[in-house]
């Protein structure tokens, strides 16, 4: 006899991870983690976007890594996209206030579009794509490093705060979680590349499970700050409509943009998802340090954007991941230059 297995519907434009992700969310809405579960989810989050990284250096041929590097024309294009584009757009949703959004969501919103881009799902999503993932490395890595000085330099020009800047110590968090673990990683690669690459089904796995975690870690430090109860449901609607605008003109922009500027597909891929998305786990931090006990309502715009970004550009990247297979690609496997990231990756903050 055989058996029928449980599958999504052909139509739906959503997979199970993405079902996840929003479970991982009412998760975090209904039970939040508070006191010692929150320092240990805390810890636990750290160390899985550590892990990440190491996997993604362990992965990744140095040779791609350095050809990454290389594509100083794509990285401008994504910085131009982060810090300049979005804050424009972000500026400019000052004429939603009062009759959409309030005085203190729309310092929110502006305060996303402030925020560098992400990196973990920007790969992860050129990887499906059939994009340059190496590029995505480099752009995204590059993105978060200048937000560290541009985030707050902008935040203090736009919103007028005077909330201060990042520490050393916040540079040196920022090595040691993100640089530390992928060199490592690269340094490794001869010894445990073999091995990770047979083993590319359970690394899925533990991809997807740390950035569950990471999305309930970020959710929970909200709902217990009560960021859900200082919002009606009509500004609330009116905010989500606006982010999905910011959104579309963003992947429109990038993807339409990429290609006046004479970028080939696989560079146009990097450029969308590097430069349409905003990252959360870099947001959190930052607006702690700049909106202090103002941070709970300032992040909501970022955390709605965040989870609207992963849907969406799922979609796009597995809708794309169906195009003709690119010759660059082809070639590239044909000559055995190293395995490429996991199709199979994160899609996080």
């Amino acid at each position: 006899m055989s058996r029928r297995t449980l599958a999504l519907p052909s139509w739906l434009p959503v997979d199970a991870y993405i079902l996840a992700l929003i479970g991982t969310v009412v998760l975090a809405a209904l039970l939040p983690a508070r006191g010692t579960a929150a320092d240990v989810a805390g810890g636990a989050s750290t160390g899985a976007v550590a892990l990440l990284f190491f996997l993604y250096g362990a992965r990744l041929s140095t040779a791609e890594a350095l050809d990454g590097l290389k594509h100083w024309r794509l990285h401008l294009t994504v910085l131009a996209c982060t810090f300049l584009i979005f804050p424009l757009l972000g500026l400019a949703s000052g004429g939603l206030v009062p009759y959409v959004l309030t005085p203190e969501l729309q310092a929110g919103f502006l305060f996303l579009c402030l925020v560098p881009s992400t990196i973990q799902s920007s790969i992860a999503f050129t990887s499906i794509a059939r994009g340059n993932v190496p590029a995505a490395i480099c752009a995204g890595s590059f993105s978060s490093l200048a937000g560290i000085l541009l985030t707050p330099l902008l935040a203090a020009l736009l919103l007028g705060s005077t909330g201060g800047g990042f520490s050393a110590d916040s540079l040196l968090k920022i090595v040691l979680q993100l640089l530390v673990p992928f060199l490592a990683g690269q340094f490794l690669r001869r010894w445990v590349g073999g091995f990770l690459a047979r083993r590319k089904k359970v690394l899925g796995l533990v991809d997807r499970g740390s950035i569950l975690l990471v999305v309930y870690t970020a959710f929970s430090e909200g709902m217990v700050a009560g960021i859900w109860h200082q919002v009606t449901l009509a500004r609330l609607g009116g905010l989500l409509a606006a982010e999905a605008v910011l959104l579309a003109v963003m992947l429109a922009l990038t993807w339409y943009g990429a290609r006046r500027l004479g970028f080939g597909r696989e560079d146009r891929i990097a450029i969308q998802f590097a430069g349409s998305k905003k990252s959360l786990a870099a947001g959190l931090p930052m607006a702690s340090v700049l909106f202090g006990a103002h941070a709970s309502l300032a992040v909501l715009p970022l955390m709605l954007f965040h989870q609207m970004q992963l849907m969406v550009c799922a979609v796009i990247a597995k809708r794309r991941s169906r195009d003709p297979e690119p010759e660059s690609v082809r070639n590239r496997e044909g000559a055995g230059s190293g395995p490429v990231p996991d199709p199979a990756v994160t899609v996080t903050s």
